[in-house]
């Protein structure tokens, strides 16, 4: 059986997500209702993968369609079209990750633990399915009451 996500080391991933998301893309997202679930995707996802290491062990993803993938990229492109995850666009998405997952290490390290992230990873396709040591925590965030973009926080202290 799989370790959970302890649901007090949840906190910092959403609080790094909703700030970078209104500073960077000019998006206020809500919190919708954690779950625990699997890491299989049925339809087309964009998903970014971000290691975590140190005092935690795991993987964050971010998964998003394609679609908001690339509403995000535009806007922080500064409202470029974009009409394909091309290379620019899947590295603005990348850095937007890294911005999130940096910021968490920061508020982690405020508490005590330590963290280091891995480079982001970006998949983009169709039954998509991955695995992860520890069972992932989905907490949907949303944008005008809909989903818009989930994290999967599938990381355990060490």
């Amino acid at each position: 059986m799989k370790q959970g996500v302890d649901v007090k080391y949840v906190n910092p991933f959403l609080q790094s997500g909703l700030s970078i998301f209104e500073s960077m893309v000019q998006m206020r997202l809500g919190i919708g209702t954690p779950e625990v679930s699997s890491l299989k995707f049925e339809n087309t996802t964009f998903l970014i993968q971000v290691g975590v290491t140190g005092e935690m062990k795991g993987q964050v993803l971010l998964a998003m369609t394609a679609d908001h993938a690339k509403e995000i990229a535009s806007r922080m492109m500064g409202g470029m079209e974009v009409a394909e995850l091309d290379e620019l666009s899947r590295s603005a998405l990348g850095e937007l990750s890294n911005m999130i997952m940096g910021n968490t290490a920061t508020l982690f390290s405020n508490m005590g633990i330590l963290i280091d992230i891995t480079p982001p990873l970006s998949m983009l396709g169709n039954r998509l399915s991955l695995q992860a040591d520890v069972q992932a925590l989905k907490v949907p965030l949303t944008f005008e009451n809909e989903e818009f973009i989930s994290v999967y926080i599938c990381v355990a202290k060490m």
